[in-house]
């Protein structure tokens, strides 16, 4: 083979390479998990007999996130709930997505989907985001849970 054909084949190979690469991610399957939901988790922790479930799907394809959520015990009514980040276990970090409709009264299960932007996909999967409850008695949470994707 001359060193020519040798370069046009190694540098087609290389191009189906950096493709397949750049692909392949959004060939993934849609992930499902699901987070707990408590007191102990809120930092600083609540004492609350309340817990909660979050379950989770995510499809890295249309970084589309879904979620329900279900809680009971709560000090009140449920006032709100997001998603925080970027923040690990055991820090605080500001609302990055809504999970209930601002100033409306929260359901019981919670319901909704959303789409990650890129740098939020990453920050999702690296399990630097969290579900929160808020109650009344407890604006800043009452319930809360980290969530950690499972590792493909």
């Amino acid at each position: 083979m001359s060193n020519k054909v040798f370069l046009r084949v190694a540098a087609v190979l290389t191009g189906l390479s950096a493709i397949t690469l750049w692909v392949a991610p959004s060939l993934a399957a849609p992930e499902s998990f699901t987070v707990a939901l408590t007191g102990a988790m809120e930092v600083p922790s609540v004492d609350t007999p309340a817990k909660g479930s979050a379950k989770i799907s995510y499809d890295p394809s249309t970084r589309v996130v879904n979620w329900t959520i279900t809680y009971s015990g709560l000090s009140g009514p449920a006032t709100m709930a997001h998603l925080h980040g970027p923040a690990a276990a055991g820090a605080n970090a500001p609302p990055v997505i809504w999970l209930t409709q601002k100033g409306a009264p929260a359901e019981n299960p919670i319901k909704g989907e959303a789409t990650l932007t890129p740098e939020q996909a990453q920050q999702f999967l690296a399990g630097d985001w969290y579900v929160n409850v808020h109650t009344a008695a407890n604006p800043k949470g009452e319930i809360r849970g980290q969530v950690t994707p499972p590792k493909s």
